[in-house]
């Protein structure tokens, strides 16, 4: 491929976009193509400023040669953090009309509830999950959340629960007022989510490409614009690992431009990107 020169502030080949994106494709099974070769300038640019390197050749030796000091600000860097409260928010009416009542039902021995959330981002997905079912449950249940995502700054974010108000602006005002706190004085413009929000969450680092340290079973996961980023061969791979991991009969939500169809034969499609175990 022909990159077109442009100026900039630290020579970037497109040997040094090939060594990052193999890097980046070894430890996570993300796929970079072609086009991300600017995005990958314009993350990566801060680290070469910060470490004081003159270019991208040296920043990929110093990545090579001091993994434990950089491995986690590289890939921090380039991974994509898009999300909102109640993103794509049919798949909140679902829980609501269809996955909790039967789970009210089928777990009333129990009274426990078990959720993951894959891929979580800044926290917004479990927060949101975590009202859904905190409106329609019992008190006397137990309701526990783990929310994983590769990147540590963003986890960091989730665990604050603290967030612009901007960010809540779609959320009514009943569920607002129930949920969030205005910040005061210093902390004005910002809200802080409810104590009983971050009560039931674990938030908590993982790579999807090696091993889970948990066991499950979950009643349900949310894995929402992940699977995009891999290919084929991960996706089915993970479409079989997320089924394992799920109780009988129970459910996988996947992002509104994502797919099972021909990955699983494991997991039918029920509702819009909602997906069933079918044993």
């Amino acid at each position: 491929m022909a990159v077109q020169e442009k100026e900039r502030e630290f020579k970037f080949t497109f040997d040094d976009f090939n060594f990052l994106r193999k890097l980046s494709n070894q430890y996570s099974g993300i796929q970079v193509p072609d086009e991300r070769f600017d995005m990958f300038y314009s993350r990566l640019s801060k680290r070469v400023r910060k470490l004081g390197l003159g270019n991208f050749k040296e920043y990929c030796r110093y990545l090579d040669e001091h993994p434990e000091q950089e491995f986690t600000e590289f890939i921090n860097a380039i991974t994509t953090n898009l999300t909102a409260f109640f993103r794509e928010n049919h798949h909140f009416d679902y829980l609501s009309d269809v996955v909790i009542p039967e789970l009210l039902i089928r777990n009333s021995h129990t009274k426990k509830i078990r959720v993951w959330s894959a891929g979580c981002s800044t926290g917004e997905e479990p927060y949101s999950i975590a009202i859904t079912l905190l409106e329609n449950v019992p008190a006397d249940w137990d309701i526990k959340i783990l929310a994983t995502d590769l990147d540590t700054n963003v986890l960091q974010l989730a665990a604050e629960g603290v967030y612009a108000e901007d960010r809540v602006s779609g959320i009514p005002d009943i569920r607002l007022k129930r949920w969030f706190m205005r910040g005061k004085s210093g902390q004005s413009g910002q809200v802080k989510v409810h104590p009983h929000l971050q009560h039931v969450i674990s938030f908590k680092q993982l790579n999807l490409m090696q091993e889970w340290p948990m066991r499950g079973p979950f009643d349900f996961i949310f894995c929402r614009n992940v699977l995009i980023y891999f290919d084929r061969e991960t996706k089915i791979m993970l479409a079989k690992r997320y089924a394992q991991i799920l109780t009988s009969r129970s459910w996988l939500f996947i992002g509104h431009s994502e797919s099972l169809n021909q990955l699983s034969t494991e997991l039918e499609l029920v509702a819009c990107t909602s997906y069933r175990k079918n044993t």
